[in-house]
Formats: C-alpha cells, sequence, structure tokens
C-alpha cells in the first residue's frame, strides 16, 4: 500500500479579489510546487460537508476525515475541551470560548480577538483569575481554561443535575442550526445573551443551562473588568480582554468509529488547533508533536516538512492540518493571505516533495472551508482539491486553483468522500 499524506490549508478557498486583478488568493499567488503537483494529477471542488454550508472548522474536518457530521457530531465545544485535558461527562455543559473586548455597558464588542495580540501568559493569567474569583451558584463548578492566544474552553457542570447543550451562542459572529455551529457573514457586534433554541423554549433544562451560561458571562465580566492584567493592557493602549464570548455548546462527547477501524489504516496527524486535535485523538488517530511556533514562517514550515518525511515510515498516512491562510482572510487581508500561501508552498512543499517518492505515495491538497477576504468570514464556496501520485493519471489541469479546479476531472466532491479516494488509490 503506498502512504497517504492529506495536506488541509485552513481557510485556503477564496472568491476573485478587484485588486488581485479579479483573482483569488490562491490563483494570484506564485505555487509552482502546488501547481506541478496539479499538473501530474487530477483536480476537482471539494464541499467540506455539503452544498450550502458554511462550516467551521470542526465539523469541515469531521467530514473530511471520512465520518457523518449529522450521525456524529455533538458540538464544538466537547471536542476543544477533550482536547484540552478536560472531562467531559455525559450532562456536562462544554463550549469553546474566546477573550473579547466590550466597551463600558457590558454589551457592546470592539473586538472579538483582543486585537488579536493576547500572550499566552497574560490569558493563563486572567484564565486562573476566572477559575479563583468567579463564584457561581452553590450547586455548580466549572473549568475554565485558556488555549491559543485569545482561545480557550469551558465546562460547566450541576452536582445534581444534567445540562443541555441546545442554547444559544452569546457569541454574535456564530449561530446555530441545530447541533451545527455556522459562521455568520454580517452580525451585530453585541454580546447576546444565551436563551434555549428553538424547539426548547419550554425545557426547563435548558432553560437552566441558558441561564447558568449568562451567569457565567456575566460574573467572570466583572472579574475580568477590574483584573490588573488589563489595566494594564489599557495603559499600555492595548484592548482588555475583559468578556467571555461562548459558542458551539455540547453535552457529551461524540463516539466515532476509529479510522483503522474503518480503513484498515494507521493514521498520524499534525494540527496546530485544540479543535483538530480533539477529533484526532477521538477518531484514534496519534498526534505527531510539533514544536511551537517561531513566529518565522520559513522556519516552522520548514521544520512541518521534515517531521513528515520523518513520520510518514512509521503510518500508514499523515493528516496535515496548517492554519496559516484561514486568520489574514477573517482580517480580510489577501495580501497576507496571498504571502502565507507562497510561503506554504516553498517552504513546506519544497523540502517535502525533494525527498517523497511520489511513485510510492498519493499526496492530496485541500481546504476544509473557504474564508473569503471579502465576507472576512467562512462561507459556502467549495474548495479547491488535487490528489496525485501513485498510479494516478493526469487530467490535464492547468494549475491548482479554484477556477481550474471546477474544470477538473473529479467534478464535484464531499468531503467525507475523500478519504475513501485516496485510500483507494494507496491500494
Amino acid at each position: 500500500m503506498k502512504k497517504i499524506l492529506y495536506v488541509v490549508l485552513d481557510g485556503l478557498g477564496d472568491l476573485p479579489i478587484q485588486e488581485l486583478n479579479n483573482q483569488t488568493p490562491l490563483e494570484a499567488a506564485h505555487t509552482p510546487n502546488m501547481d506541478n503537483l496539479a499538473k501530474k494529477g487530477k483536480t476537482g471542488l471539494v464541499f467540506p460537508v455539503t452544498e450550502g454550508i458554511a462550516p467551521e472548522s470542526d465539523i469541515a474536518v469531521i467530514s473530511l476525515l471520512g465520518y457523518d457530521v449529522h450521525k456524529y457530531y455533538t458540538g464544538r465545544g466537547p471536542l476543544e475541551c477533550f482536547a484540552e485535558g478536560l472531562n467531559v461527562n455525559d450532562g456536562d455543559l462544554a463550549l469553546r470560548v474566546n477573550f473579547a473586548t466590550v466597551s463600558e455597558d457590558g454589551k457592546t464588542i470592539l473586538d472579538r480577538r483582543v486585537g488579536r495580540n493576547l500572550t499566552t501568559e497574560e490569558a493563563t493569567a486572567l484564565a486562573k483569575e476566572i477559575n479563583t474569583k468567579v463564584k457561581l451558584s452553590e450547586e455548580l463548578s466549572f473549568e475554565f481554561k485558556n488555549t491559543i492566544g485569545h482561545r480557550g474552553v469551558l465546562v460547566i457542570r450541576h452536582r445534581e443535575k444534567s445540562l443541555s447543550c441546545w442554547i444559544t451562542n452569546t457569541d454574535p459572529a456564530y449561530t446555530r442550526e441545530g447541533i451545527f455551529g455556522i459562521a455568520k457573514e454580517k452580525f451585530e457586534n453585541t454580546v447576546i445573551d444565551s436563551v434555549p433554541l428553538a424547539g426548547y423554549e419550554n425545557d426547563p433544562t435548558v432553560k437552566l443551562s441558558a441561564s447558568i451560561l449568562n451567569e457565567f458571562t456575566l460574573k467572570s465580566h466583572q472579574v475580568l473588568k477590574e483584573s490588573f492584567i488589563n489595566k494594564k493592557r489599557i495603559s499600555e493602549n492595548k484592548l482588555p480582554a475583559n468578556i467571555i464570548l461562548a459558542r458551539d455548546a455540547g453535552d457529551h462527547l461524540p463516539k466515532f468509529p476509529s479510522i483503522k477501524e474503518l480503513y484498515g489504516i494507521n493514521f498520524g496527524s499534525f494540527v496546530q488547533m485544540p479543535v483538530e486535535k480533539g477529533i484526532a485523538l477521538l477518531c484514534g488517530i496519534e498526534i505527531v508533536e510539533v514544536p511551537p511556533s517561531t513566529g518565522h514562517l520559513d522556519i516552522d514550515y520548514a521544520i512541518w516538512a521534515k517531521l513528515a518525511l520523518e513520520s510518514i515510515k512509521k503510518y500508514d498516512g499523515l493528516y496535515i492540518h496548517i492554519k496559516g491562510p484561514d486568520e489574514p482572510a477573517h482580517d480580510g487581508d489577501y495580501i497576507k493571505k496571498k504571502e502565507i500561501i507562497e510561503a506554504i508552498d516553498n517552504y513546506f512543499f519544497t523540502p517535502l516533495l525533494s525527498k517523497i517518492n511520489l511513485k510510492e505515495a498519493i499526496l492530496a491538497i485541500t481546504s476544509d472551508h473557504s474564508t473569503t477576504c471579502k465576507a472576512k468570514s467562512h462561507t459556502a464556496d467549495p474548495v479547491p482539491f488535487l490528489v496525485c501520485g501513485g498510479d494516478i493519471l493526469s487530467d490535464n489541469s492547468l494549475n491548482f486553483s479554484e477556477k481550474v479546479a471546477k474544470e477538473g476531472s473529479l467534478g464535484k466532491l464531499k468531503g467525507k468522500d475523500i478519504l475513501t479516494l485516496l485510500v483507494k488509490f494507496a491500494r
């Protein structure tokens, strides 16, 4: 069986941008390695979950790993809490959260990500204050943990009752369609009180769960606005991390059959974010530990390429999830997105391809979702996909881009079908 290298570039997909001569950042980027791979193989378009859904990364990654999200997904909160070592028992309320900045009224959001400059040290100190100073009602307990930058996780437990996930977010940038979290393209920058989702308005457990989240939001805000860390940030002309925005509640962990059980293969993974780590672990995929980012893409991507070359020897396949293109797209920075795509092509793929024998490997590149610079959010637009190596014949694709992938021989695919396709090619 041939080795599988499955590379997912987070938020890669985009729409044409006038300032880039009506090209997408991927189309405008200089990507000789990925273009050459597309020429050698086949291309197509992928709807990571299904047409019409602008997915968050969690449901997209679950789908890209071959699982039916409608069957297995239980919310992003449990996945990230599990990845960070917090226990999530059935009936616990687990949430993904962000530190954010609100004005004096406690409601108007000035920045959902605290200017993207909250350090790990600051976030850790603030998390400690929340855990020691926030006092919820007597029958409740909670664990709060910061993860990366402004991000964090929260588990709330009731000593006598099971809590319910069927509540709305307090983060206005995301809504819910059933259990799925959906990024909004437009929203008001106002903290939202959590309420029961439609259909659960009269459920006492759901009403209780929403009120508990609102209690935590208020009491943690009161602690954060008095924090020395935030007063220091204000003195340095930085935004304070003075509120917690919550989303994507879940009340139990998903129960995935393992990748080995489904496909008969051993997979390893490189992941940067807690949600991808949680999914990988729950799917029976081993985590390949990577060193912390140096902040220099030429160093970081080269390290990942070296680790991939070393790690593929012990696995049948590697799932490699690179966050790079997503963040500048959320900021509408199409130039930075283009530069990061070029850096991945140069510093990751150049050393990787210099040592990989594509006759003995299947290499696939795609994305978990489009993050368009115009919308500054995830959208329902499909993402490009290429696969090459082994005995795969070229379909004469000219390069790796949204425009060319639309005409590729693989046509339109759903995310959950990709791994089946890769395993077929590998065998």
